[in-house]
């Protein structure tokens, strides 16, 4: 059985008292909270507070990171590396999100070497795939999906899913309120494990596939509900501790 993962994307907000503050309500609203692993991405500058503030609440929480060069070492000014993240615990790290896709023109194949190369490093990818607000209204979505995913197996075999987390997040609704239904949710979900099940079922039933786009504690528990939704990446509510352990909670109850 898939256990489900929660995450929070915290993006580019953060202070060192917004962080303490958060990971501290977050030791307290977690306690005694299993069967679902909870993980957030801070900003970079304060992933060795976080670690600090996680070990010193019994390490409930993963800590993952929202990013990563394609070098350890290097003459790369402004990166940081796989090395350097593992260094301070983080294990889960986020890749392919529309932000780096719009803002930072990642393509599809720049997004699989990131991929490979955290799992050349023991770091577990978390790897985002969805599409624009013209793309579903074009009915577009699972073409997508599909191609985005086929970046990652074409180059380096449907084996590298193992392990792997990919997060499906419709970028329409990432930040604006608006949200999939969660059965439109579920026929994407399912039409991705589908699409990896043609390569190898055995690689599409243990891959987990999050949901993420405007996810809040009041349409969290509908979505885990549905067969083949593993978990959130969890965007705005993942800054309010109460908000962002009522996902994962509904996480651990659903599954």
């Amino acid at each position: 059985m898939r256990r489900p993962v929660v995450m929070g994307n915290w993006k580019l907000n953060g202070s060192k008292t917004m962080v303490t503050e958060l990971l501290t309500g977050l030791n307290e609203e977690l306690e005694g909270v299993t069967g679902v692993d909870v993980a957030v991405a801070p900003p970079a500058l304060y992933v060795d507070l976080a670690e600090r503030l996680i070990e010193a609440g019994g390490n409930k929480i993963i800590l993952g990171a929202q990013n990563t060069d394609l070098h350890n070492s290097g003459a790369y000014t402004g990166d940081m590396s796989a090395e350097m993240l593992k260094d301070f615990g983080a294990t889960h790290i986020i890749i392919g999100h529309s932000e780096r896709r719009e803002y930072h023109n990642e393509s599809d194949e720049f997004v699989a070497q990131k991929f490979a190369f955290l799992k050349k490093n023991g770091l577990k990818p978390v790897f985002c795939i969805g599409e624009s607000e013209a793309q579903n209204e074009a009915g577009e979505t699972e073409t997508v999906c599909a191609r985005q995913i086929d970046a990652v197996i074409n180059a380096h075999g449907v084996e590298a899913l193992n392990d792997a987390i990919i997060a499906y997040e419709p970028i329409w609704a990432i930040g604006t309120g608006k949200a999939a239904t969660a059965d439109d949710a579920q026929r994407i979900h399912a039409s991705i494990r589908a699409h990896i099940a043609k390569k190898d079922a055995a690689v599409a039933e243990q891959v987990i596939i999050q949901y993420g786009g405007s996810v809040k504690p009041e349409n969290a528990a509908s979505y885990f509900a549905q067969p083949d939704i593993d978990g959130a990446l969890v965007g705005g509510a993942s800054l309010d501790a109460k908000s962002f352990a009522a996902i994962a909670k509904a996480a651990a109850e659903a599954k």
